[in-house]
């Protein structure tokens, strides 16, 4: 399953917003620095949607505020 996501950084809180079945907004307080952002928004997913982060990859926009990832069963 693919979703879309559209991150903001630099929140004053971590929480995800869903907007459509497949679509949503990830606030993470981290800046985008070394991929940290990243790895809080995969984590908040993971947590959000119950399912274990390894099971969870980046697919499009490493550097960019949309986002495209892949959960797998």
């Amino acid at each position: 399953m693919l979703l879309k996501l559209k991150v903001k950084t630099n929140s004053k809180e971590n929480k995800i917003e869903k907007l459509k079945d497949d679509e949503f907004r990830v606030f993470v307080k981290v800046k985008p620095e070394q991929g940290l952002a990243n790895q809080k928004v995969l984590e908040l997913v993971a947590r959000y949607l119950h399912v274990p982060r390894k099971n969870i990859s980046l697919i499009k926009g490493h550097t960019a505020p949309s986002k495209i990832v892949e959960i797998r069963q």
